[in-house]
This record gives C-alpha cells, sequence and structure tokens, in this order.
C-alpha cells in the first residue's frame, strides 16, 4: 500500500490520540457514574447519563480509534502486520470494540431505561466493564510507546533462479 506523506502521517497520529483519548474519557466517566451508583447515587438519575455516555460517545468512539488506528498501520511504515505490537493492538483494540458494540452498549442502553430497577448484579457489570477496559486500553497505550517484541519474521524469501522457497 501506498505510503502518505510525513504531515499526513502526523496528522492521522494526531486524530488517532484525540479519539483514544477521547475513548478513555468516556470509559473512565463510564467508570465513575458506575461506581456512584453504588456508593448511593440514585440509578434512576445515573443510568441514563451513562446510557448517553455509552451510545452517543463511547461506542462512535471506539470505532473511530479502530477505524484510524487501522488506517495509520496501513499507510505508515508500520504496517499492519509486520509488527507483533501492532498486531497486539489490533486484536485487543478489535474485542474491545466488539464488547463495546454487542454487549456494554447494550447494557448500558438497558440500564437507562430500567434505572433503579436493574438488579444488583447487572449494577456490578456496570464498573466491571469499563474497569477492564480502562486497563486494557492503558495496555494499548504502553505497546504503543515501548513497542515490544520487535518485527515478526517475515517469509524466507525465494531462492534467486531456484523458483521454490527454501
Amino acid at each position: 500500500m501506498r505510503r502518505i506523506p510525513p504531515t499526513a502521517r502526523k496528522g492521522l497520529l494526531t486524530l488517532h490520540l484525540v479519539t483514544s483519548l477521547g475513548w478513555l474519557g468516556a470509559d473512565l466517566v463510564l467508570l465513575t457514574l458506575g461506581i456512584a451508583v453504588q456508593r448511593g447515587a440514585d440509578p434512576a438519575m445515573v443510568y441514563p447519563v451513562t446510557a448517553l455516555v455509552g451510545t452517543a460517545l463511547f461506542a462512535p468512539l471506539s470505532v473511530l480509534v479502530w477505524l484510524i488506528g487501522v488506517a495509520s498501520a496501513l499507510l505508515t511504515p508500520w504496517g499492519l502486520w509486520r509488527y507483533r505490537w501492532v498486531l497486539a493492538k489490533l486484536v485487543l483494540t478489535t474485542v474491545m470494540v466488539g464488547l463495546v458494540l454487542f454487549l456494554l452498549t447494550p447494557n448500558l442502553r438497558h440500564a437507562g431505561a430500567v434505572g433503579a430497577a436493574l438488579p444488583a448484579r447487572d449494577r456490578v457489570d456496570l464498573v466491571i466493564a469499563p474497569a477492564v477496559s480502562t486497563t486494557l486500553m492503558i495496555i494499548a497505550t504502553v505497546l504503543s510507546t515501548y513497542k515490544p517484541w520487535g518485527r515478526r519474521p517475515a517469509a524466507r524469501p525465494a531462492l534467486a533462479g531456484h523458483g521454490r522457497n527454501p
């Protein structure tokens, strides 16, 4: 795939950072609201807000982060498959986006609709999910910062003139 110029690459990186920070911020808001209910805040007041944050901010930002991350990998020298840390971030983010879209967002909408009638076990889930998500985002940040494990082993090139791989 064709590489983009350095200024466009920096713009894409900036966009990725801004959306990632927004996703982390929305996650921390969800965690804070979940803890507030556990500490006695009125779920009829809090859960509609969590539903709004989850559907209007958290879910769209998660998709944007994934799309911009994939575009960044494909359009820069990092590539999508060349480095283990990029691949680890791709898998981690893909799993997180799936969980956000297909598990957490419906649960947040349900909590917003039923408010105080939400069972205690489901209330705990609305604390655990953003806590785990925040932890995974921090892990993704560490991967981006330290870039561990190096490059993935490439396929060995074919021997010149022999027409076969060693």
